[in-house]
């Protein structure tokens, strides 16, 4: 290894942007944040040294002592990792986190969910989780679409390597920005371990009680906005028999969620973003758990119903048949008799459900952060080699 990749204390120190791995109510990029910063402190050799990034003192998730935190290599050399709070009004990535690379330049910076920042080292790795805003711009607000462009552009442009959760936004990065297939590496995500079924009956009573549901339900689990195609699925839910249930749609209003919250009434209901929890109660109890969504960089949710025991109709494009295997009911999430063709096999079809029900749990023991951590560690000892490195 060369030397000026090795940090003076012996150890190499490698800098994480954990910036998004502690909000109070993830979804799934800040999840996987969180999830695999904890997987490659517990996986990663001892030669390794982390230190984290924060814009404010993280209040959950990852546990640290952020005090006595020295940029001395004495003190490097005696934790396992250590964090450096870093706050800054606006602009915290490319003006604040530059500033820090140009003086405590680590010897490797990993950004899992956000943008490189314009001064960096030049052996970076980056996270690309998806490229939906191309094949569906008007499910996206015109200045996001404007930044995530810019910003993979940027990625595909000065990265030293780039990551992605599935082999189909390594595809999209070749096909669409025109970067170096042997620059990608797939890793995909894991299973957050703490989800499986919940067959209790009062866990299941107490979830159905706070979030007043009465009855059968089909469930959708993810930010409402035009890209998760639920005015589809709303129109598609509408051609099945009243006995079906009630479609129950969860998360966090996102872009153009005014219109589709508009439309609830008592078949189609809104509950908000779900608790921790209550995520597991929430999805054991439902008849099927529905996702047509127009693209996905991988599919965090149609995972957690599998591991939860749940039948899965999901769209049959992007990522999507990657994480699903055969233990789902694939759609066309354009065609709306389509759609509703799924709804009505998955909800009347008992053999059928039991079949993906038994194929979802091994399907979902497949994914997970150690696998994941491993395949990122491995692309770090990569970058660090010095025949790796572009100027």
């Amino acid at each position: 290894m060369n030397a000026s990749a090795v940090s003076t204390s012996g150890r190499i120190l490698i800098g994480i942007d954990a910036s998004r791995s502690v909000a109070l109510q993830p979804t799934g990029t800040e999840l996987y944040s969180r999830y695999l910063i904890e997987a490659l402190r517990s996986r990663a050799p001892d030669r390794f040294f982390f230190r984290l990034y924060f814009n404010q003192p993280p209040k959950s998730a990852i546990s640290h002592q952020p005090s006595a935190i020295s940029h001395q290599p004495s003190a490097i050399s005696r934790q396992p990792s250590a964090v450096r709070i870093i706050p800054f009004p606006r602009l915290w990535t490319h003006l604040r986190l530059s500033v820090e690379m140009l003086v405590h330049r680590p010897d490797l910076l990993f950004v899992p969910a956000h943008v490189l920042p314009i001064i960096h080292p030049r052996r970076s790795v980056v996270t690309v989780h998806d490229l939906g805003y191309l094949y569906f711009p008007e499910a996206h607000p015109p200045r996001q679409r404007w930044y995530l462009d810019r910003s993979t552009r940027w990625h595909a442009r000065t990265a030293a390597h780039l990551l992605t959760d599935s082999a189909a936004t390594q595809r999209d990065l070749v096909e669409k920005y025109h970067a170096a297939p042997d620059k990608i590496t797939v890793a995909y995500p894991g299973l957050d371990p703490s989800l499986k079924r919940v067959d209790d009956p009062a866990e299941l009573a107490r979830v159905r009680s706070k979030y007043h549901i009465d009855g059968d339900y089909l469930l959708y689990l993810g930010t409402i906005q035009p890209r998760k195609n639920l005015q589809r699925l709303i129109e598609a839910f509408s051609q099945l028999p009243t006995a079906s249930g009630q479609l129950l749609l969860a998360g966090k209003p996102g872009w153009y969620s005014e219109q589709l919250l508009q439309q609830a009434h008592d078949r189609i209901k809104f509950i908000g973003y779900v608790d921790a929890a209550d995520k597991n109660a929430l999805l054991s109890g439902a008849t099927a758990f529905v996702f047509p969504s127009l693209y996905e960089g991988f599919g965090f949710p149609v995972l957690e119903a599998l591991a939860c025991g749940v039948p899965v109709l999901c769209s049959n494009t992007s990522s999507l048949p990657e994480v699903a295997g055969d233990t789902a009911v694939l759609v066309n999430p354009l065609d709306v008799d389509d759609i509703a063709r799924g709804l009505h096999d998955i909800t009347t079809n008992e053999d059928l459900r039991h079949t993906l029900i038994e194929r979802g749990y091994p399907q979902a023991q497949k994914f997970t952060w150690q696998a994941c951590a491993n395949v990122v560690l491995k692309v770090f000892e990569e970058v660090l080699e010095p025949e790796r490195v572009k100027g």
